[in-house]
């Protein structure tokens, strides 16, 4: 088995997931964990030169939905699938740090705030770095300043060096579509992980931790969360975002 999902993620109708991929292939897939149903996409080391963040147009204006990226894309290029990669402000820019092809567009913010971004510790998906893949708590990440061709910035941490984030109750009665993304120990696999219905915090993080093995997870968004996922028949279409993220393949 290659490492996309583990043997005790579930599918549906009591089937694994745990399906053989060749190396540098990515897949979206259908699952189940704890009674919930999430779609998860796998990004596999040799893959992560195809991902990427978008944010402005060729006209220096937010693209702002899954549409404008696939037209944006070049000639025999396809979305494989897409969300939104982090908070914004009412103009559609990022929050906190955004790193796109090696240039940083927006700074990091290390101190904490109202509101889930500033819900400490917080943190930084990077890719393209020392590792094909890293999720790293935003002060040790300002400190360290690891390379990244594309990273953002968001919060909470859903899972931190192996622990759900301290502020997580297991009995919390708020709950929200919501998505975000985690990293393999090794470092050599990105999930990118969507709700299908209204989860807890606590919900989705046990989905990283205990679900996919990921010591480190981070939380994208809530009530906005989007997914493009053709291979699973999904398009959430219908809102407009800040950063996304997703997968580039052949047309």
């Amino acid at each position: 088995m290659t490492a996309d999902l583990p043997r005790r993620l579930a599918v549906a109708l009591g089937m694994l997931v745990a399906l053989a991929i060749p190396a540098g292939a990515a897949t979206c897939d259908r699952v189940d964990h704890d009674g919930q149903g999430y779609v998860i996409c796998t990004v596999p080391a040799d893959a992560q030169g195809d991902l990427q963040i978008w944010q402005d147009g060729a006209d220096g204006k937010p693209l702002r939905n899954f549409n404008n990226v696939r037209r944006s894309l070049r000639d025999g290029q396809a979305l494989a699938f897409a969300m939104n990669a982090g908070m914004f402000h009412p103009d559609y820019r990022p929050v906190g740090l955004l790193v796109i092809d090696g240039q940083e567009l927006s700074p990091i913010v290390t101190g904490g705030s109202g509101g889930n971004f500033g819900m400490l510790p917080n943190g930084v998906f990077c890719a393209g770095g020392d590792r094909p893949f890293q999720v790293i708590e935003t002060r040790a990440f300002a400190t360290a300043r690891p390379d990244c061709r594309i990273a953002t910035q968001s919060g909470p941490m859903l899972v931190v060096d192996g622990d759900l984030h301290p502020r997580f109750l297991e009995d919390s009665d708020s709950r929200y579509i919501r998505n975000g993304v985690g990293v393999s120990p090794d470092g050599q696999t990105a999930w990118f992980a969507i709700s299908n219905r209204p989860v807890t915090f606590h919900e989705f993080g046990r989905l990283f931790r205990d679900g996919l093995g990921a010591r480190d997870a981070l939380y994208f968004d809530g009530s906005i969360s989007r997914l493009y996922a053709p291979s699973v028949n999904r398009a959430d279409f219908g809102r407009s975002m800040g950063p996304i993220i997703g997968l580039v393949g052949q047309d």
